[in-house]
């Protein structure tokens, strides 16, 4: 499939450096106070994002929408957006990495629309930095990701994602990488399989990697641009603000092959091997608040180096930016948010039902 430019569319941790560049990073990060009081579970009644379980199979050349697999879980009540959308939380057991926490989900207005009840919807796992524990603050209205997701599909910026938002860490000790760090919870399968297989067992999503994509801030921001460097074949983009660029838990101390095999860096260099084709192509945008001195540097020389082949990045810098959350979600509007959406794959309607041509579809 031809891909047209964007704009030319229809309209449609305590990381190891010292514990000082934590707590910095933290205040910085500058996470709600109501969010540091422990998890609420929610309120009023359990519910459920509810939709079609089957539906007809995609036609040649059509992407393959995966219905939701259960088992299904029963969401609290964790916020509502400005558009009438809920935001969900439930408690989630991976199978697959031993370890039980809170995700948070949340789904655009488009997903309840008939007119797209057979489609998939791209999917966008959003990880907070600081702790990440025992709460994911992109899950808070007041930074306004939901809404402005909401917004921006409106205006032709951004695919209507559906954004999940898992706890990024066990407990508030450590920083574990997003990775599974010998003899530790295993973080990294928390994040790149229970989580999205979480996501499949309750939502309509799609069978290509094309439907899905990382964005974190800070720390959060090395474990998607690390998990889209590790998993290639299951993630295309990622938006990484204000980002580390290695990992540098103190718990990889004795583990240095398997930190190794955990760093962007080397992930990159083995990436830009590969042929320069659609299916190895990855996407990266990146970025920096304007007075991000310090991490700066490292960014940009992780760009310079590994911007080949199939790797593909975009820098915004934030004018008068910081590292911190609201400075990141200027950048998304600004740009980020419409060029990650350029290269992943929008929900297709039901061209049976009777439906208005939204601002954020995609031509051929």
């Amino acid at each position: 499939m031809a891909r047209t430019p964007w704009r030319s569319r229809p309209s449609w941790r305590p990381r190891p450096a010292a514990v000082v560049r934590s707590l910095a990073a933290g205040l910085a990060l500058a996470v709600p106070l109501s969010l540091l009081g422990g998890c609420d579970d929610g309120k009023d009644e359990p519910f459920m994002f509810g939709g079609p379980t089957s539906g007809p199979k995609a036609a040649p050349g059509q992407p393959v929408t995966v219905y939701p697999r259960g088992p299904r879980a029963r969401f609290a009540v964790a916020g509502e957006v400005e558009d009438g959308t809920r935001i969900g939380v439930a408690t989630l057991r991976g199978r697959k990495s031993g370890f039980t926490g809170k995700v948070w989900v949340w789904a655009p207005p488009q997903y309840f629309d008939p007119a797209y009840a057979h489609s998939g919807f791209p999917v966008l796992e959003a990880l907070p930095g600081g702790h990440g524990y025992p709460v994911n603050y992109w899950m808070g209205t007041d930074l306004g990701l939901q809404s402005g997701i909401s917004r921006w599909s409106r205006e032709g910026k951004s695919l209507p994602f559906i954004v999940v938002m898992p706890v990024l860490n066990p407990d508030f000790d450590h920083y574990y990488d997003g990775s599974d760090i010998p003899g530790q919870p295993r973080m990294g399968t928390w994040v790149a399989e229970d989580v999205p297989d979480f996501v499949r067992a309750n939502f309509r999503t799609f069978a290509s990697r094309d439907g899905w994509a990382f964005m974190g801030s800070s720390s959060g921001g090395f474990v998607g641009l690390k998990s889209v460097l590790q998993h290639p074949d299951r993630f295309k983009a990622v938006i990484a603000s204000g980002p580390d660029t290695v990992p540098d838990s103190p718990l990889w101390r004795g583990h240095e092959a398997a930190r190794r095999a955990n760093d962007p860096g080397r992930l990159a260099s083995r990436l830009v091997r590969r042929p320069d084709t659609p299916a190895n192509d990855v996407y990266l945008a990146f970025q920096l608040g304007s007075r991000e001195t310090g991490i700066a540097p490292d960014v940009r020389r992780f760009i310079h180096r590994y911007t080949k082949g199939p790797v593909k990045t975009r820098l915004q810098v934030i004018p008068d930016g910081g590292h911190n959350a609201r400075t990141y979600i200027r950048g998304l509007e600004a740009g980020s948010i419409a060029w990650i959406s350029h290269w992943l794959q929008p929900p297709v309607p039901d061209r049976r039902a009777s439906w208005r041509r939204e601002s954020w579809r995609r031509e051929s």
